[in-house]
């Protein structure tokens, strides 16, 4: 008996994202601080712990990007997002990666900007060294919490582009940025001369005083 034949195909279209804009207290600021939140989080979640890093709310002009992939809590109060999953990955990645270069030639097309940082927490750190590292803007600095740099940025031997600096953040009861990852990103970056600190904390996979500070410092040495 003959069997019909399944094909998966990936069709691109064409959607929405959200952003979200704060400027600096006094001014309109020629620094951009783009902000990518985890897994089931949203660009106010973003934003909330940009707003908290020293310095940024009185120096920093904010851009938090809210991942494509909505849906919504248990309880159905709120929207949240994801940035992607294992599925068609690479077209996720080549999606993503164009949203955020529109979202922030939107932004600098509103104002310029000098200096550009990127900042994420838990899957949003992928985003922070891919849209450094692959997007169109090029950055100063990539503040990273509890995530490893993605394998495609490790392995693309297409990536030209100066490093920027590179702190990262771990804390000391995190759950899934394992000590062999980090140690792994600490070599890679090594490697590859890339100005880098490693800010070790007591916490687990969250934000804390202790690191906020620390990323408080690393962008203010810009």
């Amino acid at each position: 008996m003959n069997r019909s034949v399944l094909l998966t195909r990936s069709i691109p279209t064409q959607t929405h994202g959200r952003v979200l804009v704060e400027d600096a207290a006094d001014s309109l600021s020629g620094r951009l601080l783009v902000a990518f939140h985890g897994y089931g989080e949203s660009a106010y979640a973003a934003l909330d712990a940009a707003r908290r890093i020293p310095g940024v709310p009185e120096r920093w002009r904010v851009l938090a990007i809210q991942a494509l992939h909505r849906f919504y809590t248990r309880d159905q109060r709120q929207v949240i997002a994801s940035w992607m999953t294992r599925q068609d990955r690479d077209d996720a990645i080549a999606d993503n990666i164009a949203y955020v270069d529109a979202a922030i030639e939107s932004e600098l097309d509103r104002a310029p900007a000098q200096t550009i940082a990127f900042v994420g927490f838990s899957q949003g750190v992928a985003m922070a060294y891919r849209a450094a590292m692959l997007g169109r803007h090029p950055a100063q600095a990539i503040v990273a919490l509890a995530a490893d740099i993605p394998p495609e940025i490790k392995q693309a031997g297409g990536v030209r582009k100066p490093w920027p600096r590179v702190l990262i953040g771990v804390g000391a009861k995190e759950e899934y940025y394992s000590p062999g990852k980090l140690s792994e990103d600490t070599a890679f970056l090594a490697s590859h001369h890339v100005t880098h600190e490693i800010c070790r904390f007591e916490g687990g996979h969250e934000w804390t005083d202790e690191f906020l500070g620390a990323a408080g410092r690393w962008l203010a040495s810009l």
